[in-house]
């Protein structure tokens, strides 16, 4: 249960510091934006644990950054499909 809460609070944050450090307006809601979090968290935990800095002495400095790039790359590729969602795509 509290590693559910876990990943929620910690997928609000990351999503929410990618949010801030793109450049321009993401038309997402929050949902999204916690979600993206999250699968910017799993995801720069896996690429961490490849290039084999995941665990270290001290605060895992190199993770979080990969965590918020991702979120970041996550964000940037789906905010336009989002915006984009149910306009008609045929011609006048």
């Amino acid at each position: 249960m509290f590693q559910i809460l876990w990943s929620l609070i910690a997928g609000l944050v990351i999503g929410g510091l990618a949010r801030l450090l793109l450049p321009g307006k993401q038309a997402i809601p929050v949902w999204l934006t916690v979600l993206l979090g999250i699968a910017g968290a799993f995801l720069g935990n896996g690429i961490a644990s490849w290039i084999g800095v995941r665990h270290t002495g001290g605060v895992d400095w190199i993770r979080h950054i990969l965590q918020i790039g991702v979120a970041m790359a996550l964000i940037a590729a789906l905010a336009p499909v989002w915006a984009n969602r149910g306009k008609s795509h045929t011609r006048a």
